[in-house]
């Protein structure tokens, strides 16, 4: 921002969640940092893009925000492969158990869009395994530089590195379920 300022140019940075649908469909959410007048300019663009647009703040904001979203959805995919391990260990019906949860507390877009591909073992990506390893471990340094400790991101990074150096990188990130249990199973 401050190098841009000196040319007597805006600079906005405004990373997306909502996948190759979203870009698609023009629904990404759009997290925006940059100055007021710049991201008003900007909109139009933006709208054109996406369904959710939030002005999070100054620039760098946005990316910021985007790794609250990385955060968030790596601790929700854990609980998610985690739940559908203890459902088929415990001989339960996936099917019924994704839409007895989907509906209560549990229920997220996560559950509901990437559960049943679970169940499928669909590992078609949305968001590719080595993109998310990459956020996952900006997060963690940006976490570190803040003096914060963020054992569920670390344990999620793991995971996630483990899938990448077993081939998985360019899948789905609900490959993560599957890789929980060839784990427990001892592939």
């Amino acid at each position: 921002a401050e190098s841009a300022a000196a040319r007597s140019v805006g600079a906005i940075d405004a990373p997306v969640s909502g996948g190759d649908v979203g870009a698609r469909n023009a629904t990404l959410s759009i997290m925006v940092g940059g100055r007021e007048a710049d991201v008003t300019e900007a909109w139009p663009l933006f709208e054109l893009m996406g369904g959710t647009i939030v002005h999070q703040g100054d620039a760098g904001c946005g990316q910021h925000t985007k790794m609250v979203n990385q955060i968030l959805v790596a601790s929700t995919m854990l609980g998610i492969s985690e739940g559908l391990l203890y459902a088929r260990s415990a001989g339960l019906d996936g099917e019924k158990v994704l839409e007895s949860v989907g509906g209560g507390a549990a229920g997220s877009w996560t559950i509901t869009n990437l559960g049943p591909r679970i169940l499928a073992g669909d590992h078609a990506p949305g968001f590719f395994v080595d993109h998310f390893l990459k956020d996952l471990s900006i997060a963690l340094e940006e976490a570190d530089s803040m003096g914060l400790d963020l054992p569920m991101l670390a344990l999620a990074r793991r995971f996630y590195a483990q899938a990448s150096e077993k081939g998985l990188g360019s899948h789905g990130t609900q490959v993560l379920a599957s890789l929980l249990v060839a784990n427990h199973e001892g592939f």
